[in-house]
């Protein structure tokens, strides 16, 4: 399997979809964490985001079992549903709904926030559950794309394990990087989308070739790198002469 470039390639895709999501989730570990004495944050923050690993894959094997359930349930304008086809158009769906909120708030901006500052939490125990459940509902969406995109377990949980780990050794550069150049995220939201649609459509026995996806996921990518490459010598003083 390692020979086959459609792995590499649905590694390096579902690593870098996880990644850049996972940036939304460091947001509110952050939020959890303050709530502790100081000395104790950035253990709790380096164990939360472990333990969220563990039910992130939990949900992810879940799901994978889900989807693999082929029997038909009952009948749809003549069409066999079974639940693995359940899972794939209602998760298709919510990436959907997902993806285009999260554009629409990226485009028209999101309200401010409400002061985080309360009053302190003593349960160090209590922090590190907080930050198992916000770390499932805010990566349902990349835990379903990756269901989607991946046909086997172990490349879905590679790529979870390879996206913690960035989140825990990178995590304040690379969320100041998302944050200095706003149309990375947009391009994640834009893919997830594009993944849904896909997973609808497959629930529905339309099945689409992985290989346009990825071409077009590619190629979007690739033009991403050309305009980030473009503004930064832009910004560039540009020498005399």
């Amino acid at each position: 399997m390692l020979m086959d470039p459609e792995v590499w390639i649905t590694l390096i895709t579902l690593s870098a979809i996880e990644i850049v999501l996972g940036i939304d989730n460091l947001v509110f570990i952050s939020i959890a964490v303050s709530k502790l004495p100081p000395h104790r944050r950035e253990v709790a923050r380096k164990f939360g985001i472990a333990v969220a690993c563990l039910t992130r894959i939990c949900l992810l094997l879940t799901l994978a079992w889900l989807a693999g359930l082929t029997h038909d349930l009952f009948q749809l304008f003549g069409q066999g549903i079974s639940v693995r086809d359940l899972v794939l158009i209602l998760g298709g769906a919510f990436l959907v709904v997902k993806g285009v909120m999260e554009i629409k708030d990226g485009i028209i901006g999101e309200a401010e926030s409400e002061d985080i500052h309360t009053r302190p939490v003593t349960s160090f125990g209590a922090v590190i559950a907080q930050i198992a459940v916000i770390d499932i509902v805010f990566s349902l969406d990349s835990v379903i794309a990756a269901v989607g995109m991946a046909n086997q377990t172990w490349i879905m949980v590679c790529a979870i394990l390879l996206a913690v780990a960035v989140m825990l050794l990178a995590a304040t550069p690379l969320g100041k990087f998302i944050e200095r150049n706003p149309t990375v995220k947009m391009l994640a939201l834009a893919f997830i989308v594009l993944i849904g649609v896909y997973l609808v459509l497959d629930g529905f026995e339309m099945h689409i070739p992985k290989g346009y996806i990825y071409g077009a996921m590619g190629f979007s990518a690739l033009v991403e790198v050309l305009n980030l490459w473009a503004k930064r010598r832009a910004s560039l003083p540009h020498a005399d002469g």
